[in-house]
C-alpha cells in the first residue's frame, strides 16, 4: 500500500458559532483546492517533426504614471551644477544670427564734405589740369615753356577744371544715392575683413606712384625715334598684353590667335572713320573717338562667336583652333582687295581729335601726345582689371584655371565665364587696333603669326596674371627690339626673344613681376603642395613667408 502524498495547504474555514463538535468516527472532510480559471498547459516531449519553439518575446512596456498620479518611488532629483558665467562683449549695433538674415540699415543723404571727398576733389582737379596740359599746344626747343604758359592762361583749362568738378559731383552723388536707391549696407559688411584693407586693395601705392612718374618723365628724355617706338611698340603691346592677360593669366586659356581681334579693330576704324582709306567704307563718317566703342563691341562679339563652339576644347586643342582663327583673319585681309585694299594696306585714317565747345585738339604725327593718351588708357585698364580680378568673376576664373572640373562641380558656369574672358580680352585688343589705325599705316603683315606669339611672350615674360608684369614685359621686350633694330635683321630678332624667354623660364618661371597668387603657387609647388593649395595653408612642416 503506497503512501498518499500530502494535500496542498489550504486556508481553514472560519469557525461557525452554530457548528457542533465532531465525533471521532466521522472526521471532517478537508475542503477542495480552488480550481484555476485557466488550466495549466500540459508539457509534451518534442517530436522530431515538430517546429522549434518561437523565441521569447519581451514584455510590453508598462505605462508610465502621469504627473498627477502619486508614485510610490519618486524619481531622484539630479544634483544641480553651477554653470560658469561667461561675459561676452557684444559689438555695437544689431548682431546678425546664423539662421536669420542680417539686419539691414540704410542711411539717407548727408551731404557732408568729408576729408575723403576733398581728396577725391583734389584728384579730379589734378586730372583736369593734366588733361589740359597734355592736350595743349606743343612747345619748341627755343621756348620750351611758352606752350606751358599758354596752356595755363588758355580758357581750355577752365573747361577741363569744370569737367573735373562735374565728375567729382557725380561721384559724390552716386555715393550718397546708393542706399536711397536700394543698395543697403549690412552690419557685417561694415566691418571689413582683412582682405579689404587699403594695402591689399590698392597694393603698394608708393611704388605705383614712382613708376607712374617715371613713365611720365621718360619720353621727355629720349629722342623722337624712341618716342615713336614707345607709342607704336611699347604702348600698343602693353595694351594688348593686358587684354591677353585676362584670357591666359586669369582664366588659364591659351589663345594663340589673339592678334586677329587687333586686326578687326584696325579695319573697323578704317571702315567707319574714312571714306578713302579702303574701297569699302561706311555710308557715314564718324570721329575716331566714336569708333572706339563700336570696335570694342564688334571685337567682343567676334570673341564670343569664336569662343562659343571652341571653348569646350581644352589645352593644346584650343590653342590650335585659335591659331587657325588668327591665320584665317590675316588671309581674308590679305586677299580681299575690294574690301580691305589687300596687301597694299590702309593709309589715311584720320587722327584722333576732340571737338567740343571750347576744346579743339587733334593728335597729329607728334608721338608724345599719343604716348600720354596711351599711358592714361593703360592706367585705367589696369585699375579696371584689378577690380575685376578681386570680384566674383575673377575668383571664378581662378577656379577654372586651377581645376575646371572641380569648378564646374561647385556650381561655377565654366562656359559662360570663359566666354566672358574671351570677350573682355578681345574688346581690349580691338580698342588697341583703333589706336594703331589712327596713328600709322598698317597692312595684313602687321597682324602676322609672329606678332601673336610676341604678345604671348610678353605676358609670359612679365608674369601670367600680373597687370604690372604685362606692362613690364612689353617695356623690356619691345625695348630689346628697338635696341636690335639697327644691329640685326628683323627676322633674327625672334631668336633673341626666344633666348630671353627660355632664360626666364629656367631661372624665374613665375615671370619678372609675378602676381601674389602666382608667386604663392610657385612656392607651394617647391614645397611639395599642389596648385589647389595656393589659396590655403602651407603643407605640414613647412612655413612659407
Amino acid at each position: 500500500m503506497t503512501a498518499r502524498p500530502p494535500s496542498p495547504a489550504s486556508p481553514e474555514p472560519p469557525a461557525s458559532t452554530s457548528s457542533t463538535p465532531s465525533s471521532a468516527s466521522n472526521p471532517p472532510t478537508p475542503p477542495e483546492p480552488p480550481t484555476p480559471s485557466h488550466p495549466p498547459a500540459q508539457l509534451e516531449p518534442p517530436t522530431p517533426s515538430s517546429k522549434p519553439p518561437a523565441p521569447p518575446t519581451h514584455p510590453a512596456p508598462q505605462r508610465q504614471p502621469e504627473l498627477s498620479e502619486p508614485s510610490s518611488n519618486p524619481p531622484t532629483q539630479p544634483i544641480p551644477r553651477k554653470q560658469p558665467k561667461i561675459a561676452l562683449r557684444q559689438a555695437p549695433g544689431p548682431s546678425p544670427s546664423i539662421l536669420t538674415a542680417p539686419a539691414r540699415t540704410s542711411r539717407g543723404v548727408t551731404g557732408a564734405i568729408t576729408p575723403a571727398r576733398l581728396r577725391q576733389l583734389g584728384v579730379c582737379l589734378a586730372l583736369g589740369v593734366v588733361a589740359a596740359l597734355v592736350t595743349g599746344p606743343s612747345g619748341d626747343s627755343a621756348h620750351p615753356f611758352r606752350a606751358l604758359r599758354q596752356s595755363v592762361i588758355d580758357p581750355r583749362i577752365g573747361v577741363f577744371l569744370g569737367l573735373a568738378v562735374g565728375l567729382w559731383v557725380v561721384l559724390v552723388a552716386a555715393t550718397e544715392l546708393r542706399p536711397v536707391l536700394g543698395r543697403v549696407t549690412v552690419t557685417a559688411r561694415a566691418r571689413r575683413p582683412v582682405r579689404a584693407t587699403f594695402e591689399r586693395r590698392y597694393g603698394n601705392v608708393g611704388l605705383n606712384a614712382v613708376l607712374l612718374v617715371i613713365a611720365i618723365v621718360a619720353p621727355m628724355l629720349v629722342s623722337t625715334a624712341a618716342q615713336q617706338s614707345m607709342v607704336n611698340d611699347i604702348g600698343i603691346y602693353a595694351l594688348l598684353a593686358l587684354g591677353l592677360n585676362v584670357v591666359v593669366g586669369y582664366a588659364g586659356l591659351l589663345d594663340l590667335g589673339y592678334i586677329a581681334f587687333f586686326a578687326i579693330g584696325a579695319y573697323v576704324a578704317a571702315y567707319f572713320s574714312s571714306s578713302s582709306a579702303m574701297p569699302w567704307h561706311a555710308p557715314f563718317i564718324l570721329n575716331p573717338f566714336f569708333v572706339l566703342p563700336i570696335a570694342l563691341v564688334l571685337a567682343a562679339l567676334a570673341g564670343v562667336i569664336l569662343g562659343a563652339p571652341t571653348l569646350r576644347l581644352r589645352g593644346d586643342y584650343l590653342a590650335i583652333v585659335t591659331l587657325g582663327f588668327g591665320e584665317i583673319i590675316q588671309l581674308i585681309a590679305n586677299n580681299s582687295d575690294e574690301i580691305t585694299n589687300g596687301p597694299r594696306g590702309v593709309f589715311g585714317v584720320p587722327h584722333l581729335s576732340v571737338d567740343l565747345p571750347g576744346i579743339h585738339y587733334q593728335w597729329g604725327i607728334d608721338p608724345l601726345p599719343y604716348y600720354y593718351l596711351l599711358l592714361g588708357i593703360v592706367v585705367l585698364v589696369m585699375i579696371a582689371f584689378g577690380r575685376l580680378e578681386r570680384s566674383r568673376i575673377g575668383r571664378a576664373w581662378a577656379a577654372i584655371r586651377e581645376d575646371e572640373i572641380a569648378a564646374e562641380a561647385t556650381g561655377v558656369p565654366t562656359l559662360r565665364m570663359k566666354l566672358l574672358a574671351f570677350a573682355i580680352g578681345a574688346s581690349v585688343s580691338g580698342f588697341a587696333g583703333v589706336l594703331l589705325a589712327t596713328k600709322q599705316f598698317f597692312n595684313p603683315q602687321s597682324f602676322s603669326l609672329q606678332s601673336s606669339f610676341l604678345v604671348v611672350a610678353v605676358v609670359i615674360f612679365g608674369g601670367m596674371g600680373s597687370r604690372l608684369g604685362a606692362v613690364t614685359g612689353a617695356v623690356v621686350l619691345q625695348g630689346l627690339a628697338f635696341y636690335l633694330r639697327d644691329k640685326v635683321p628683323p627676322t633674327d630678332r625672334y631668336i633673341y626673344f626666344g633666348a630671353v624667354i627660355i632664360t626666364m623660364m629656367i631661372f624665374r618661371p613665375q615671370g619678372m613681376v609675378p602676381s601674389r597668387r602666382r608667386r604663392r603657387e610657385i612656392e607651394l609647388a617647391g614645397a611639395g603642395a599642389g596648385a589647389s593649395d595656393s589659396l590655403g595653408a602651407a603643407p605640414l612642416g613647412r612655413t612659407i613667408t
